[in-house]
């Protein structure tokens, strides 16, 4: 579904992606780990449009959309849940989803929302509350449910357990599985790499902006150099 090719991105003289390459297969989930400043939110960037490439070559289903406006490639079927959520603070839960659907012209959105409300009943509760003052993991659920709102074929998830408590980060990555397993693509940028690993099929591990390991997950979980830097030297189950 997504082929990215000798892609190298970067910000002036500093080159935060060197030549990577990465592959998405349809129906999948693929995470891309690394620590921090390994460039994985610049990639999840360069393929939302929100950073231009140097080089290289980014195809969704075939389609070249490398340098595409970003509302473009929203258009084709990508969606991104930003590293940091980014809701609308000053927003109402209703009106940060509704801005998900802003370039749909179908006729069911309606029925979504509601798929929504079903998936988070949080948010129905809280529909007319500002974003803003939604807990962390609220403000995770309305970000993720916004993303799907523009029902994407392919979702981008930048970080989605950063700076929640570990219940919360349990039903994040529950809700991760559940979107695949209803036919969403997934590319997961994890600091969680236990269960980015975990729910997986397949990984790539980026560091200092070249792509160092690749293999389906649970080789990459058992590979000795990520255990040590990554897993604590211990195997995962």
């Amino acid at each position: 579904m997504l082929k990215i090719v000798q892609l190298a991105a970067g910000y002036g003289n500093i080159k935060a992606l060197k030549n990577i390459d990465l592959t998405v297969p349809a129906g999948s989930i693929v995470s891309l780990i690394g620590a921090n400043g390994a460039g994985k939110t610049t990639a999840m960037k360069v393929i939302m449009g929100l950073i231009k490439p140097d080089s290289g070559r980014i195809l969704f289903k075939g389609q070249h959309i490398s340098g595409m406006a970003t509302h473009k490639i929203v258009s084709t079927g990508l969606s991104l849940v930003p590293e940091g959520r980014n809701i609308l603070t000053r927003m109402t839960v209703l009106e940060n989803l509704e801005m998900g659907a802003c370039q749909r012209r179908d006729n069911e959105v309606t029925d979504d929302m509601k798929r929504i409300f079903r998936r988070f009943p949080i948010l129905e509760e809280r529909k007319e509350q500002l974003g803003g003052t939604l807990s962390g993991g609220q403000q995770q659920m309305l970000a993720i449910g916004r993303a799907l709102m523009a029902r994407p074929e392919l979702l981008l998830l930048d970080e989605p357990s950063m700076g929640l408590a570990p219940l919360v980060v349990a039903d994040i990555f529950k809700v991760i599985q559940e979107i695949n397993q209803e036919g969403t693509t997934i590319l997961l940028v994890e600091q969680n790499v236990r269960q980015a690993l975990k729910i997986a099929q397949y990984a790539y591990v980026l560091e200092t902006g070249k792509m160092i390991l690749h293999g389906p997950a649970k080789d990459i979980a058992n590979n000795p150099r990520v255990m040590e830097a990554y897993l604590g030297g211990k195997k995962t189950g």
